[in-house]
């Protein structure tokens, strides 16, 4: 059958939207490896979408993949029969690794030499959002590790919209001696971040320094509602989710506690933080990574009529209003 390329111009915000795992190519089997790249060095205009196919491709794979990029409709795509490859491992070497912070993301195939005193963690491409190449995911590693040099102290954290686990995995670096918990609305991104979690030596588990994991949509699970409330919650998912979860996920919240989001373009974060301010919590700090700002939020003290003073995953009940999750 051999192997095929077909490949589609696109923009920069194109290429960083793609869902990889989306609904437009559930219905390709096999899947195709996606790759993008820019072809003129910072021209936001010029990237492109590469697709590799196990066989040659028909009209409507072709155009599942084209309307991931929107912008080119109306082009007709190159397509061409190149050699037999693995296709995964070639576009994950195209991949350049992530320092950010304290932390180094890499793929199995792009490890390259570890800077001196940070902390690897192997994330490969191409199976869930969160390898750190994009600016929302370096942005929240960057504001996880500026809230640890800031002496804050966490016992209880959740990664919630968890994609690939790696945010959790760098939380916990960072508080050795906290719970943690990681979910995620689709359960592919669970056994993802099991997997992860095996291949970066990170235990699971509902104890200390051992991560338990949830598929559920926004906060809907008894997992996340039992082992609240969160001293450290980090949602880096969309926009709309974000606004739509604020009263859930700021009742979640421990007083004084941090939230972190990201996922949402520079023009998305001020409708994103005035819905948690409504909830009562304010913006404590920001990273502008490009488009792509991360929020630090800080819940207020004694905010709300229910407020949550149990320890988190060792507590046994639950406070007014967490029925409403």
């Amino acid at each position: 059958m051999g192997s095929w390329k077909v490949t589609f111009p696109c923009t920069r915000d194109e290429a960083e939207a793609i869902d990889f795992e989306g609904a437009e190519l559930l219905g390709l089997d096999p899947s195709p490896v996606l790759l993008t790249s820019e072809t003129i060095p910072d021209d936001h205009a010029s990237w492109q979408l590469e697709a590799f196919f196990e066989g040659k491709p028909n009209s409507g794979m072709i155009a599942a993949v084209q309307s991931l990029v929107p912008s080119s409709n109306g082009v007709k795509p190159v397509i061409e029969k190149i050699r037999d490859a693995d296709w995964v491992t070639m576009s994950q070497a195209g991949i350049e690794p992530v320092h950010a912070g304290r932390f180094y993301v890499h793929t199995e195939t792009n490890k390259g030499r570890v800077p001196a005193g940070a902390k690897a963690f192997r994330i490969d491409a191409g199976l869930a959002f969160g390898t750190g190449t994009h600016e929302t995911t370096s942005g929240c590693l960057m504001t996880l590790d500026a809230l640890k040099l800031s002496g804050v102290r966490v016992r209880n954290l959740l990664d919630l919209g968890t994609g690939t686990g790696l945010l959790a995995f760098a939380a916990m670096h960072l508080w050795p001696r906290a719970y943690a918990t990681a979910s995620d609305i689709d359960p592919r991104s669970i056994e993802v971040t099991a997997e992860n979690a095996r291949i970066n030596g990170v235990a699971l588990g509902g104890g200390v320094n051992q991560l338990a994991l949830a598929a559920a949509p926004g906060m809907q699970h008894p997992l996340l509602i039992g082992r609240a409330p969160y001293d450290l919650i980090v949602a880096n998912i969309l926009a709309g989710p974000l606004i739509e979860l604020a009263p859930h996920v700021s009742m979640a919240l421990a007083e004084g506690g941090t939230l972190i989001v990201a996922g949402l373009l520079k023009g998305q974060a001020d409708a994103v933080a005035h819905a948690y301010r409504r909830q009562g919590l304010r913006l404590a700090g920001r990273i502008d990574n490009g488009e792509w700002p991360t929020l630090r939020l800080v819940k207020r003290a004694r905010y709300g009529a229910g407020r949550v003073t149990r320890p988190g995953p060792s507590g046994v009940g639950e406070a007014p209003g967490f029925g409403s999750w």
